[in-house]
């Protein structure tokens, strides 16, 4: 049995690619949890410093962070191949 991924979300409601990428999540019966950073600058700030990334959607997994949506890194880091 494969061990519980938990998946945090981090973007904003006018991000294209965040959207795909929670889409993406549905469909692949993922659950996650959302943060939506242009509410919660604390959370924007911690993913910026762990990450060294501004850009969203980043996606964590555990304790791995994607930046961005690429569909197939997605895929890769959830074990759905």
């Amino acid at each position: 049995m494969k061990a519980k991924k938990e998946v945090k979300v981090y973007s904003s409601p006018m991000c294209s690619s965040c959207q795909k990428a929670k889409a993406f999540l549905k469909e692949n019966n993922i659950a996650f949890t959302e943060v939506d950073v242009s509410k919660d600058k604390k959370a924007a700030m911690e993913v910026v410093s762990k990450t060294g990334q501004m850009s969203i959607p980043i996606i964590q997994i555990n304790e791995k962070y994607l930046v961005g949506f690429d569909k197939g890194t997605l895929k890769n880091a959830l074990g759905l191949n």
